[in-house]
């Protein structure tokens, strides 16, 4: 019989329960672990920035690169390409190769000497060297202005002792394979002997003699040249150009092949020495021209020399610098001298070092050169020297990426693997070959590299300063260029040219760049707010581009000022200020500081379009800039979103119009609809609801109407209606703005800043319905010009116009009228008591609304009537309506009274708190008007107009009228709710767009079965707010407008601006979001015109939106079914949706901020990656938000790096290491493991060539090279260094080598000890031996002894 027990109890009890919705009662399986992440920096592309050394390897064909900030580069073939970096960051001034031997010596500015190896594929240091005393604390001479230990390095060919001259002119000898010092030391006194009084100055350049290695030549900077007799320990030769004073420094020497010296000088001569005199056997001035009078021109230093020559006989001298002094500011160059022929090579930036390329490395030979590698402060160039006119080597590097500022950037990993071949396509189309390239392969062609089979592909976007968006394409640890966009071929060049005032940057710089991929639609955003929308296509086209208007979004809340100002200051929409500048708006031209003219705008016939993204819709921005902090587009729903500190944008891309434009208060009002025009806020009671002008080709434009005086204001209903005049008191209103300011600037709490979902604010409006649909509008329709001196008010206006003002709209007209003839004084009583007639007459007729309406029902149709009481009979403030189900018994009696409040009241509340659980079960309302923004505005500006007229009647002038108002502007409220940690009008106004996300999302609780296409809005604030968007039926889309609707209030609200927001499903993963394919327009033109739905299915187009889960995944109707995963700048939140639950929380951080937050697939799960401030890479899992890992990355040292910092798919991410390279990094730990795979092999074990045979007659007659053995003269025989000088510093796999070699001393010593007692054995052994011997030879004589004793025994003496 089966035990029983309890937990068997509760096993049994849950699997006879159906399968629960996801939630927190049960936990989503994460696969995610630790372990499965790994943090490494992977492939580095671009120029090194500010590059400070170079060297070359003739053997290997490998450049080696340094920069200032202590990088090393080397460069190959293709794919060869690797990075590593000194641990002390400081600028590599030398860099040296040990040819052919896969090793690197480099020297930095704090005078440490560097031994890399790169035979395997990652260099590596191995160890280090650091001079102490070789400094000066002040420099003695002045022909540099930098202090340096270490000045100049020599590494002979096939030697492993490299010289190393210093600042203090010595020059020290170390052994490249132990990183020691030699005793072998060449002072600079020894040096110069008694032939100067002072210091030589530093040590510019060692080299030897090519027919002598034991005689080194030193080059002082004070201009004095050495001949050092290696075995003879003495000077040899001893030479100057003048008496060392500081026009004759040293910068450059060279040998030639056959004993001859030259040297390159600081005013810019060249001389030639015989070594057989003090004095040059010849000096020129290459770039020196004679002056008038007779005088040579002064010139710029030499500062880089080479003498090489080939078998033909030909000589060429190169070197960099020594132009006049009038030019050399001007110009950079190279120069070469072969035979009597100068040529200049003119270098676009300033050249920082140059190597000729020869094709043996044997300085006593025929060096044969055929190239000079130039490497310019921002550039890599190479020359030909064997073809004419010495053309360039095409650069197959991306050394590119900075050819304009990079702005801005995107990383797709795993995108469509159609795409890059298309983006080839069409560059390879626009890019043609350029004349005057060299017809030879690239020269430096080192390493190897086998191009890994990647199964994805990567693109990476770079904005660019000039306008231009570079694609690149990322694939297997390469970087090639794609396709190159210019942003500025869609403006006129004269509006580029223009655009902008000196120091601004330029109007066409990219900002903001949005992708989607398999659409092929881009969206890039400029810096005075226009985007520009661009549609992917494979052939050239030839069409209009079509503009739209921006209505211009100010955020500035009005303040208490005086009447008289003008405009006042309000949130608003601003509209041109006459009908011409609105006719040159229509046709692309845009005045002011972003003077930009579209080409080929509606109207203008259109233009060409080459091949590859084409404009398909531009919408300018006018009046001030509006920069665009954030930015996306859904092909899915056919709308594009930006937003930045004013408001939000949306876009129709389908019907190029504007659906929305708000401000960011605006979007904390109560529910309202916006189609293709503006809706005005709900609490604006002066507004009039026209149409935007120019927000559409379709829609007709209209001319602004500019602020006109109070006499000449158009007669408009406002859309609000008024309150009882009999039951109106000023004073007693105004004395509650005390209360209502206390409220709104009381400072809130920990707990409020927290749950903001369950504080909402509950006021009810009620508002009246308009009639949504709009009339048929034919395209181009020219508007009207309006006359600034007359009002044009039409019948269909005020058919438009809210109830209350339609009823009296003639009453107003006549007020003005004898306002202005100043007919009579009392016209506000006569109209007083015209309006109270006409208030009971619309009353009796006026049906009653019903309080027990829907909700949509009474948005739509609700009305609101007027006479409603501000307090109870006790002095107590009425309270607001409440919704269906939610009212207390008590407050039945009062339901007509609540339901007839007039928006234009405040919402008074009382002290009294809810309950925290009866909070969270309210549904999200509209929030809370404000006092501020709406009563006082009206009653200020009403008073200065009426004051004037009013003031001799005294007590009659608590009675207000309420006058309309013709200016166009949003309500200047700051709506917010209750738990809202704004509190002060200041930081509503400073409240910008941060985040910005489409998604078919579950937004109401009272209907969680609906998934709507919505765009969830991220605020600098941390609010999280939703806008729901109704779209037409497919056949419909490009006929019917979008709808968008304000949730009226955030659903969340984090610390922090949101950085992120992505979507799960009820099973924890990640949601994709819905896309268009992308379809070609020249195969079919009807096929743009089809869009898959997407409302609550799968786009059959290949959309990878999840569907919404069936029964067998979330078998409850009512429960969650999906997760929206919210990061801000402290914290991260999991939010189940429908029910709006915060299911788990993180803090981030406290103190510090995170930079960049995303969620991304890894290993077909989720997680939360966070950048942080602090440098530091964190992930979470999701959507549990477990802590997986937290390492030290990449401190957070300059602002570029936060502007490009991204991540992407399957882990990757990259960010700006430097204004010229993209450093991409990996947190997958599976691909760290195969990332040794895709890197290149940089060394290869290649043949040295044969040195030169030496000639009969050289040596007969004791000519040619002679050999020199450096190991007798700077090895043990040269005795120990100081330890004083140098310091050795052990590399970091120096410790496993210590290891090895113990061990091996260990080893060595056993054996030595086991061969010790061997031998004493044997030893010992033949001692024994010869014992025996000794004792067997004594018995033998033993013997014989005793015979010859017997045998003259018994004889007598004569018988002997």
């Amino acid at each position: 019989m089966k035990k029983f027990t309890f937990k068997g109890v509760l096993d049994g009890f849950r699997s006879s329960m159906q399968a629960a919705p996801r939630g927190t009662e049960q936990e989503i399986q994460e696969t995610l672990r630790p372990e499965h992440f790994q943090v490494k920096k992977t492939f580095r592309h671009g120029f090194p920035f500010s590059p400070t050394a170079l060297a070359w390897d003739p053997i290997q064909k490998l450049l080696a690169i340094g920069d200032k900030t202590g990088n090393l580069r080397i460069l190959g073939g293709p794919g060869v390409d690797a990075h590593v970096r000194h641990d002390v960051g400081e600028a590599v001034l030398h860099a040296k190769f040990l040819i052919n031997e896969g090793a690197l010596v480099t020297v930095t500015a704090d005078d440490q000497l560097h031994l890399w190896t790169f035979r395997q594929k990652s260099p590596q240091r191995l160890q280090s060297l650091k001079f102490q005393r070789e400094r000066f604390p002040v420099k003695l001479t002045h022909t540099t202005n930098e202090i340096k230990g270490v000045t100049c390095l020599h590494l002979p060919l096939q030697s492993k002792w490299v010289h190393v001259g210093t600042e203090r002119g010595n020059v020290h000898v170390v052994n490249v394979e132990t990183f020691a010092l030699s005793g072998y030391v060449i002072n600079w006194n020894k040096a110069i002997e008694v032939t100067r009084s002072n210091h030589p100055g530093a040590v510019v350049d060692i080299s030897e003699n090519p027919l002598d290695a034991s005689k080194l030549l030193i080059a002082f900077e004070s201009g004095l040249l050495v001949v050092w007799d290696l075995r003879a320990r003495t000077a040899e030769w001893r030479g100057a150009l003048g008496t060392g004073g500081p026009a004759d420094g040293v910068r450059a020497a060279a040998w030639q092949h056959d004993g001859k010296l030259m040297t390159a000088h600081i005013d810019g001569a060249l001389a030639t020495w015989t070594t057989r005199g003090p004095r040059p056997s010849s000096v020129s001035y290459p770039h020196a021209k004679a002056t008038k009078d007779g005088k040579l021109e002064t010139c710029k230093p030499i500062h880089r020399l080479e003498w090489k020559t080939s078998k033909t006989g030909e000589s060429l001298v190169i070197f960099s610098g020594g132009l006049p002094t009038d030019k050399a500011g001007k110009t950079h160059s190279i120069t070469v001298l072969n035979g009597k022929s100068t040529t200049v090579l003119e270098m676009e930036h300033s050249v920082v070092d140059f190597v000729t390329l020869c094709e043996t490395p044997h300085t006593a030979d025929y060096q044969e050169p055929y190239a000079i590698v130039v490497l310019l402060q921002n550039d890599l160039v190479v020359i030909d020297l064997l073809s004419p006119g010495y053309p360039c080597f095409e650069n197959p590097y991306p050394m590119d990426i900075h050819e304009s500022p990079v702005t801005c950037c995107s990383y797709f990993a795993d995108c469509p693997s159609d795409l890059i071949p298309a983006f080839y396509s069409v560059g390879r189309q626009g890019n043609k070959k350029v004349a005057g390239f060299s017809e030879k392969l690239w020269p430096i062609n080192g390493g190897e590299w086998a191009p890994a089979s990647c199964s994805y592909s990567e693109i990476i976007l770079t904005g660019h300063a000039d306008g231009s968006v570079k694609f690149w394409d990322a694939s297997a640890g390469t970087l090639q260029i794609l396709y190159k966009l210019k942003c500025s071929k869609v403006f006129e060049r004269g509006g580029v040219a223009g655009g902008g005032a000196a120091g601004e940057e330029s109007p066409v710089a990219a900002q903001q760049l949005a992708l989607c991929a398999e659409s092929r639609r881009l969206a890039v955003a400029l810096p005075h707010g226009h985007v520009l929308l661009f549609k992917f296509r494979k052939t050239e086209t030839h069409g209009e581009t079509h503009v739209i208007e921006v209505p211009m979004i100010t955020d500035t809340l009005e303040e208490e000022t005086s009447p008289e100002a003008e405009g006042g200051r309000s949130m608003s929409f601003s509209r041109g200020a006459d009908s011409v500048e609105g006719e040159n708006r229509r046709s692309g031209v845009w005045g002011g500081w972003s003077s930009l003219r579209v080409r080929g705008a509606s109207g203008t016939g259109g233009a060409r379009r080459a091949a590859g993204f084409q404009p398909a819709l531009v919408a300018l921005q006018p009046g001030p800039p509006h920069a665009v902090t954030a930015l996306t587009l859904n092909s899915s729903y056919g709308l594009m979103a930006w937003g930045g500190d004013r408001g939000v944008v949306v876009v129709d891309m389908s019907r190029r119009c504007v659906v929305s434009a708000l401000c960011t208060a605006a979007l904390y009002h109560a529910p309202r609809h916006t189609e293709r025009q503006r809706s005005p806020s709900l609490d604006q009671a002066e507004e009039t609801p026209r149409p935007s002008p120019a927000l559409s080709p379709e829609a007709p434009e209209e001319a602004a109407l500019p602020p006109l005086p109070l006499e000449e204001k158009p007669k408009l209903d406002p859309r609000r209606k008024s309150t009882s005049w009999k039951n109106f008191n000023l004073k007693r209103q105004l004395s509650k703005v005390d209360l209502k300011f206390k409220a709104a600037f009381a400072v809130p709490t920990e707990n409020n800043l927290e749950e903001t979902v369950a504080e909402k604010s509950t006021s009810q409006f009620y508002c009246e319905a308009t009639d949504k649909t709009d009339a048929a509008v034919e395209p181009n329709a020219e508007s009207p010009e309006l006359d600034d001196n007359k009002t044009v008010v039409n019948e269909e206006d005020k058919s438009q116009l809210s109830s209350p003002l339609r009823v009296c709209s003639d009453v107003f007209e006549r007020m003005h009228k004898e306002l202005q003839e100043k007919r009579s004084s009392d016209v506000y009583d006569r109209m007083h008591k015209e309006l109270q007639e006409r208030w009971k007459d619309k009353e009796a007729n006026e049906p009653a609304v019903s309080p027990d309406v829907s909700p949509v029902v009474e948005e739509e149709k609700a009305t609101r009537p007027d006479n409603l009481p501000l307090f109870e009979e006790d002095g107590r403030p009425t309270r607001p309506p409440r919704q269906k189900g939610k009212i207390k018994k008590e407050d039945v009696e009062k339901k007509d009274q609540r339901d007839q409040r007039l928006l234009s009241v405040p919402n008074i509340k009382y002290s009294k708190q809810e309950g925290a659980k009866e909070t969270r079960r309210k549904q999200p309302s509209s929030q809370q008007a404000s006092f501020a923004g709406n009563l006082m505005r009206r009653f200020r500006q009403l008073v200065a107009a009426l004051c004037p007229h009013r003031e001799a009647e005294g007590p009659s002038a608590e009675q207000v009228v309420e006058l309309p108002r013709a200016l166009d502007k949003l309500d200047s409220s700051f709506s917010r709710s209750r738990s809202s940690s704004m509190s002060s009008l200041e930081n509503i106004s400073q409240e910008g767009i941060q985040c910005l996300a489409f998604a078919d999302s579950y937004t109401k609780k009272s209907d969680p079965t609906t998934l709507l296409p919505t765009l969830w809005i991220g605020t600098t604030l941390g609010s999280v707010l939703t806008m729901m968007i109704s779209l037409p039926e497919a056949d419909l889309r490009h006929t019917q407008p979008v709808v968008v609707s304000t949730s009226g209030g955030p659903i969340f609200r984090l610390r922090g601006s949101i950085l992120t927001m992505s979507f799960l499903d009820c099973n924890g993963a990640l949601i994709p979001y819905s896309y268009e394919s992308w379809k070609d327009d020249s195969k079919d033109v009807r096929e743009r015109r089809e869009r898959t739905p997407t409302k609550q299915s799968s786009s059959s187009s290949g959309s990878r939106m999840s569907p919404t889960p069936g029964p067998t995944e979330c078998s409850s109707t009512v429960g969650d079914r999906q997760f929206v995963v919210i990061a801000s700048e402290k914290q991260a939140r999991v939010v189940a949706l429908p029910s709006q639950n915060c299911v788990y929380r993180q803090q981030i951080v406290e103190t510090d901020f995170i930079v960049k937050a995303e969620i991304v697939s890894l290993k077909d799960s989720v997680c939360l990656v966070n950048y942080l401030s602090t440098g530091h890479l964190a992930a979470y899992s999701l959507p549990s938000l477990r802590p997986l890992i937290d390492v030290d990355f990449l401190p957070l040292t300059e602002l570029r790096i936060a502007k490009t910092f991204c991540f992407s798919n399957r882990g990757h991410g990259l960010y700006l290491a430097s204004p010229s390279e993209i450093q991409k990094f990996t947190i997958d730990a599976e691909f760290c493991q195969q990332l040794n795979e895709m890197l290149g092999e940089v060394f290869l074990a290649r043949d040295m060539p044969e040195p030169p045979k030496e000639s009969f007659f050289r040596g007969l007659f004791g000519g040619g090279a002679r050999p020199l053995d450096r190991e007798e003269l700077f090895g043990e025989s040269s005795g120990k260094a100081s330890r004083t000088v140098a310091k050795h510093i052990p590399g970091p796999a120096s410790g496993l080598d210590q290891l090895g070699v113990r061990a091996s001393t260990a080893a060595s010593e056993v054996s030595r000890a086991h061969q010790m007692v061997v031998e004493r054995g044997d030893k010992l052994s033949q001692l024994e031996d010869r014992t025996e011997r000794m004792h067997s030879q004594a018995a033998e004589f033993s013997s014989s002894a005793h015979q010859l004793m017997l045998k003259y025994k018994d004889k007598k003496w004569y018988q002997l």
